[in-house]
């Protein structure tokens, strides 16, 4: 008489999607799975006489390989000992369901039906005891990196069925263009496959289920330990220096890579392949598998982010922006991998972390805004230099815009605030990320202004503000700022600084050049030539004692303005000189009154600066 706990041996095409509980042991209860189709057919095609055949025929394959009655069985692997073997077992356990399907539909209180459901469960026993051997001892060969990597190299491998075995000789199923490596991968994951459909179509999904969970869950939460990912408690976060916050985020970094190329995308590739019978099955053990470490990677950045916007210097933006990054070129990948509606909590968890990233980002940027405005150094840079807060903004802006594509996605809603005009050249046109950056060196050159006050001399206030605009236009022109900003701003402000410079030269040096007469060539007395050579000469090395501590930091500008300089004066000077020398007198006179000459002038100029 069939006992109560027989499982059931009908099977639905429309049964409920499995599912189960994560710690739950092999039970005896009834679970209805989706089967191929011969299974819900086969039973009724075959007769009296086949049923005993096939019955004697289970027995001895069963038999010889139950670990309980056999010495051969409790120490032998069958699927390590002879793969033709292995592939008959499979054949007679498919049978074997043939029978009691038959039986059932023929005679339900029959004693076949008995010995057959007994042989069965020897028989799942045996199966389960291989799923585990095949599991364990290919772990190396099994992992995500192997199984990914096969997956590339040989697409067909997959394919490669147990029919493909014959005359006793076990088949090389990757081909010989793969490695060893990935041979055996192949090897395990067809056997794998094998014995997972034999089982789910006998009824026995959960305890094939629970021994693949238990392994590869095992393997998954290993790699992501090795991988540095772990959970953070606030607490930690609290106490947590720059260094070692860096050092969480690179870890971070590099095990998103790794997941999303080898780990969680070899194990989908694993499990879809081991359990290609059910759709249902795949997604319930892929989410046990993956979705907790998978969730726990992606919600990091959400924990780190909290920590970033506290005592940490601006330079922790491009952290974040890498956290960005990494999730948005991987995100293909997550939508991919991640794809079932069990899974959607790791697709949810990258999803916010790029929100709370890019909230993060702007909200510093903001910060680094204010920062500019509010800086408060009240000493005039020596000599009209670059000062350190236009260093400072146009290294981190330069280095932002290595980040632009990203940055472009995070600004893409951003206005500028209405309180500043923008420049001319710019319209609506232009992109969000181009605006913020046009924007924050506008803050810089306001700034500037304020700065340039500092100084006492107002023609040290141009070459001050000559400098820093160079030194903006200089940062914009070798960085992503070019193509953010456009010719026609890097234009326009070149000829401010021109301006600039042309405001310093009359400023400075048109006390030089108002020391000589505007008629150069008038003919004037000794005494009048004596006195204008006289001034000249003050004039001119008073200028040259002032300016010579004032310096011209970018090459090009230095050599426009002395190039400039050096024309006007002397071009001037030397015409001049040439006219009158003779006027002041002697030789000695002349070595008194005149006693620059126009190279002498020019070999002045060339030292400044």
């Amino acid at each position: 008489m069939p006992t109560k706990g027989m499982r059931s041996l009908f099977f639905h095409p429309k049964a409920p999607s499995f599912s189960f509980s994560s710690h739950s042991s092999p039970s005896r209860s009834s679970i209805s799975f989706p089967t191929p189709q011969r299974s819900r057919s086969a039973g009724s095609n075959i007769s009296e006489t086949m049923v005993d055949e096939m019955l004697e025929n289970a027995a001895v394959m069963i038999m010889k390989w139950n670990p309980e009655s056999s010495a051969f069985g409790r120490h032998t692997s069958l699927f390590y000992e002879s793969k033709k073997e292995a592939q008959q077992y499979i054949k007679c356990v498919n049978d074997l369901q043939r029978v009691m399907q038959f039986l059932v539909s023929d005679d339900p209180t029959s004693e076949k039906l008995v010995h057959a459901q007994s042989l069965m469960q020897i028989a799942m026993k045996r199966l389960q005891k291989e799923f585990y051997q095949i599991l364990s001892m290919n772990r190396a060969h099994l992992d995500p990196e192997s199984v990914s990597s096969r997956s590339r190299s040989s697409r067909t491998a997959s394919s490669t069925s147990d029919d493909d075995i014959d005359d006793g000789e076990d088949k090389d199923f990757a081909g010989d263009t793969i490695s060893n490596v990935e041979q055996a991968s192949t090897m395990a994951m067809t056997d794998l496959k094998s014995i997972a459909e034999c089982m789910i179509s006998s009824g026995y999904a959960k305890e094939c289920v629970h021994i693949y969970n238990m392994i590869r869950k095992s393997i998954i939460d290993e790699a992501m330990y090795k991988l540095g990912v772990e959970r953070i408690s606030s607490s930690q976060i609290n106490k947590m220096d720059r260094e070692i916050l860096e050092l969480k985020i690179q870890n971070w970094l590099n095990a998103v890579k790794v997941s999303m190329t080898t780990l969680f995308y070899g194990e989908r590739i694993l499990c879809d392949h081991v359990f290609d019978v059910s759709k249902s099955i795949r997604e319930s053990c892929f989410a046990h598998i993956a979705r907790e470490a998978a969730t726990l990677l992606f919600g990091l950045p959400q924990v780190l982010v909290s920590k970033s916007k506290k005592n940490y210097p601006e330079e922790i933006i491009f952290r974040l922006l890498d956290m960005y990054t990494a999730i948005s070129e991987y995100w293909p990948e997550i939508e991919s991998i991640f794809g079932f509606e069990s899974t959607a909590t790791a697709r949810s968890e990258a999803l916010n972390s790029l929100i709370r990233l890019s909230e993060s980002v702007r909200s510093m940027l903001s910060e680094f805004e204010t920062s500019i405005q509010k800086d408060s150094s009240k000493s005039p840079v020596t000599g009209g230099g670059v000062h350190p807060l236009t260093l400072r903004v146009m290294s981190h802006l330069s280095l932002l815009t290595d980040y632009s594509n990203v940055l472009a996605d995070i600004f893409i809603d951003w206005t500028p605030p209405a309180k500043l005009p923008l420049p001319e050249s710019e319209d609506s046109s232009v992109s969000a990320i181009s605006l913020r950056m046009v924007w924050l060196i506008l803050v810089l050159v306001c700034r500037l202004d304020d700065k340039a006050k500092q100084y006492k001399e107002v023609s040290l206030s141009y070459l001050f503000l000559a400098n820093n605009l160079q030194h903006v236009i200089s940062k914009v022109r070798t960085s992503n700022l070019q193509y953010l900003l456009g010719e026609e701003w890097i234009s326009k402000h070149e000829a401010k600084v021109r301006q600039f410079a042309a405001n310093y030269e009359r400023l400075t040096w048109g006390v030089v050049l108002s020391s000589l007469p505007e008629n150069l060539s008038a003919e004037m007395s000794s005494q009048e030539a004596r006195l204008i050579f006289r001034n000249f000469n003050f004039n001119l090395e008073e200028t040259f004692q002032k300016q010579k501590l004032n310096v011209v930091a970018d090459a090009k500008l230095r050599d426009e303005i002395k190039a400039s300089v050096t024309k006007k004066l002397v071009s001037v000077y030397k015409e001049f000189y040439d006219t009158h020398k003779v006027s002041v007198g002697s030789v000695r006179n002349v070595a008194m009154y005149a006693r620059f000459t126009p190279e002498d002038v020019a070999h002045y100029l060339s030292d400044l600066y």
